[in-house]
């Protein structure tokens, strides 16, 4: 056990919950030393303070840059009490110690996550804070360090009840909080400082974040998770806003994300579009007149694979879509908004995840990060559309403007299939999907065969991949695959090209009376 607080700094640019805490310090006798904004708050509730100034026998100075960073304020907070000649210092320097510190930091993150100049971003990076964090949590064998308000309840009860003290337990718990705190402060700054400079890819990576939620468990039962939001101002899931239903798990987040991701691509289509995930996989995806129609067409690609499935459109969803959606057991629906009606509907399912984005953006750029075995792999995000690519017509014929349209779709989706992927498209829908083979032939046959199940289930003549067009996220390294989509009646072809046999494929197409484009972009997602 420590010896009992007898001196508090407190410094806090958030100053929720500040009053109640600091009144409950001060009776249980404990000196308040504190910093400009911080001290005036507390006089201003005609609470005893002390300024920091007092105690260094310094003023603050250079606009405040300086006031906390002094041999007084350090030595109290770093002073190893069992230490003799620790102890020793302190009394031939009249230092006395600091037992607890109550910190949060200047608001960067939150100041460029708006407009903010390079001026005011620079001037809210914090300096005494983050030093004073550190010195604390280092030595929380004697200090009790609070980055967070929400703790204030705790510390004090536990101040309250061990007459001025906290255990062990507590200040290890707290000193491990401390300096998550300070770690992704500066990940939020290094970061921002990269993208300024141009340099995302430097040769040091920091990444950090605040926790949204913690989760039930992981991927699996036996694992455990939790959910951060990463520096900068959000988006996509992390900027989610959850109105009804269960706790969102690991994998409904996961997923979720993949479907807006995929979404993504038609935010700015002019047409209603509709995702359907399953596994990080979209099981079906369309654009329509309407939202209800997006939504059967996306359906009818693969019904049983979007059972339990998640739903991302990308219009105000309406009562007439929530009227079929909830046809269907669904995990999550997301929307940009939604309408009252709408809310109504899926209200009679309670177990039904509905997100809103409030129009926030559906996904963002920076950077991608995945863990290995011993590092991280950090990429830029694959941020390229269609759109944006020089597509070349390679083959004898070329597609018509219909065929070259749904060539457009499909490879807007297979962007956002599991590699090796395959995507057959038809009017503005999917048609067939095959994903995440090792063999690039096997995921043609997969969504050949997922969409001749489904016409068949539908009681159609023919399957409806013929007369579609087929994607490709990267090139045929033989005629083989190609050869399969022409196979289940496919007419044109989307993919990069790039492979040693282009030529032989490209004979293979024009042999077969496909119209080929190459993008020169390759789609690999892994």
């Amino acid at each position: 056990m420590s010896d009992p607080v007898r001196r508090a700094l407190l410094s806090v640019s958030d100053k929720t919950g500040l009053i109640p805490f600091a009144s409950r310090l001060a009776a249980l006798g404990i000196e308040l030393v504190s910093t400009g904004g911080t001290a005036k708050t507390l006089s201003a509730a005609g609470l005893p303070v002390t300024e920091v100034s007092a105690v260094t026998g310094f003023p603050e100075i250079m606009d405040g840059r300086v006031k906390t960073l002094h041999p007084m304020i350090h030595g109290g907070l770093l002073a190893v009490r069992s230490d003799s000649s620790h102890m020793a210092a302190m009394l031939e320097h009249a230092i006395t110690p600091i037992g607890l510190l109550v910190v949060n930091l200047y608001p960067f993150e939150s100041t460029v996550e708006g407009d903010a100049s390079w001026q005011e971003a620079v001037e809210n990076i914090d300096v005494g804070g983050p030093a004073m964090i550190r010195a604390a949590a280092k030595n929380h064998a004697f200090v009790t360090v609070v980055v967070d308000p929400a703790d204030y309840t705790a510390v004090e009860a536990e101040l309250t009840a061990g007459e001025g003290t906290t255990t062990e337990a507590t200040r290890r718990r707290l000193a491990a909080k401390a300096f998550a705190r300070t770690a992704a402060y500066d990940a939020a700054i290094s970061q921002w400082l990269a993208r300024q400079s141009g340099e995302d890819l430097g040769p040091y990576f920091a990444t950090g974040g605040a926790r949204i939620q913690s989760l039930r468990y992981g991927e699996n039962p036996h694992q455990s998770a939790a959910f951060y939001a990463a520096p900068g101002k959000l988006f996509g899931i992390a900027a989610a806003r959850q109105l009804q239903g269960k706790e969102l798990s690991y994998n409904n987040i996961n997923d979720t994300d993949a479907a807006l991701e995929c979404l993504a691509e038609f935010e700015n289509a002019g047409s209603a579009a509709c995702v359907i995930v399953k596994h990080a996989n979209p099981c079906g995806v369309a654009v329509g007149s309407s939202l209800r129609e997006a939504y059967r067409k996306a359906l009818a690609c693969d019904p049983v694979s979007a059972f339990g499935g998640i739903i991302a459109v990308n219009r105000r969803l309406d009562a007439a879509t929530a009227e079929v959606i909830t046809e269907l057991f669904t995990e999550v629906i997301v929307a940009p908004t939604a309408d009252e009606e709408a809310i109504a509907v899926i209200a009679r399912k309670k177990n039904l995840r509905l997100l809103l984005l409030d129009d926030k953006p559906l996904t963002g750029g920076g950077l991608s990060v995945k863990s290995v075995s011993g590092g991280l792999l950090v990429q830029t995000r694959d941020t390229v559309t269609v759109d944006e690519m020089d597509l070349r017509v390679v083959t004898r014929r070329k597609p018509t403007v219909a065929e070259l349209s749904d060539l457009r779709f499909a490879f807007r989706v297979a962007k956002h299939v599991k590699s090796n992927a395959i995507v057959y498209a038809r009017d503005g829908a999917t048609v067939g999907i095959g994903a995440g083979q090792m063999s690039r032939v096997d995921s043609a046959r997969i969504a050949v065969r997922k969409s001749e199940d489904v016409s068949r289930d539908a009681g159609l003549d023919e399957a409806s991949v013929k007369g579609s067009v087929v994607a490709s996220d990267a090139f045929f390294p033989f005629a083989d695959g190609l050869l399969q989509a022409a196979n289940a009646g496919a007419t044109a072809v989307i993919q990069p090209g790039g492979s040693l046999r282009d030529d032989e494929v490209i004979r293979a197409a024009d042999e077969a009376g496909l119209a080929m484009v190459f993008t020169g972009v390759r789609h690999f997602r892994h």
